[in-house]
């Protein structure tokens, strides 16, 4: 049973790729959950992120950067990205405040133009970055031929300024509604999920520019042992041989520092000791085959 009073609903995180939109996530939640690199297109699935306290509750919906899709996999993150704005009672449009409003962000200014009834937030990320006056020549550049923003507020996901005030006018805004997840959940994917996640992540921040949009990880199996300590077999999947022998490195020193650092990560995600083997395997063009699409986890139900 809610309680009165009690508030609750979804709020849908958009912006081109980079802008810091899984970092504002992972800082209201507490915990990382949606994954951080400074490579392109990371997130790829929406990631919903769960922020409860004793009045309300809110979820959010961390959609994969929208850009001009290359391939199928490019499609499945952009229709996912829009789809969320369908189930939002709230929409935050995040920008990059250290670059200029480019045709990206024009791209989502416009869909969100056709948006009715439902509060936009444009947040202005990164301002740590810039100088006070810098900052009101971006707000002014956002303010042009853009939808009549709700509220704009200019942060920093990183160093958090502003982010508790932007989730207490989130928050009153919300109409009274149900508590839809327990209070100490902070996520609606399975563990799974989110281990295969911080392991493409490690891939992410450790491998080079020809590598990153073509990893997926596959957890192929996960068993506690009787001393506790979790057992997890992972593949990491690339679509070219040159792909893999990077991901390997020399001597196997790539690989094992991936591990390394993904099983500290998950480690903390689960409060158990963990042993990671993982697999670097070949698949040729998997982000282009519906059905290899799917067996990793993308899928059309998603959007």
């Amino acid at each position: 049973m809610t309680k009165e009073g009690f508030k609750s609903g979804f709020v849908a995180i958009i912006g081109r790729p980079n802008v810091g939109k899984s970092t504002l996530l992972n800082r209201i939640v507490g915990e990382k959950i949606a994954i951080m690199s400074n490579k392109a297109q990371t997130t790829r699935n929406k990631i919903q992120g769960i922020y409860t306290t004793d009045d309300a509750q809110v979820v959010f919906i961390d959609t994969p950067g929208v850009h001009k899709p290359q391939n199928s996999l490019g499609d499945y993150m952009v229709k996912s990205a829009f789809s969320a704005l369908h189930e939002a009672d709230a929409i935050w449009f995040v920008v990059d405040a250290s670059k200029k409003r480019g045709a990206g962000d024009n791209f989502i200014i416009n869909r969100l133009k056709d948006v009715k009834n439902t509060p936009i937030f444009l947040l202005i990320n990164k301002v740590d970055l810039l100088k006070k006056e810098e900052l009101f020549e971006v707000i002014k550049t956002y303010q042009e031929d853009a939808p009549e923003w709700t509220e704009i507020f200019p942060i920093s996901a990183t160093e958090g300024d502003n982010v508790p005030e932007l989730l207490d006018t989130v928050i009153a805004d919300l109409d009274e509604g149900p508590q839809y997840f327990d209070a100490d959940q902070l996520t609606d994917h399975p563990e799974r999920f989110v281990i295969s996640e911080l392991i493409r992540e490690k891939v992410l921040q450790l491998t080079q520019q020809e590598v990153p949009h073509s990893v997926a990880v596959v957890i192929d199996k996960i068993e506690t042992a009787d001393d506790g300590i979790v057992h997890i077999q992972a593949s990491i999947i690339v679509e070219r041989p040159t792909q893999k022998n990077i991901v390997i490195g020399k001597q196997g020193k790539m690989i094992k520092q991936i591990g390394t650092r993904a099983r500290k990560d998950i480690e903390r995600l689960l409060g158990s000791r963990v042993f990671l083997e993982t697999w670097v395997k070949v698949e040729e063009r998997w982000r282009d085959r519906p059905q290899a699409l799917q067996s990793l986890g993308y899928r059309k139900d998603d959007f």
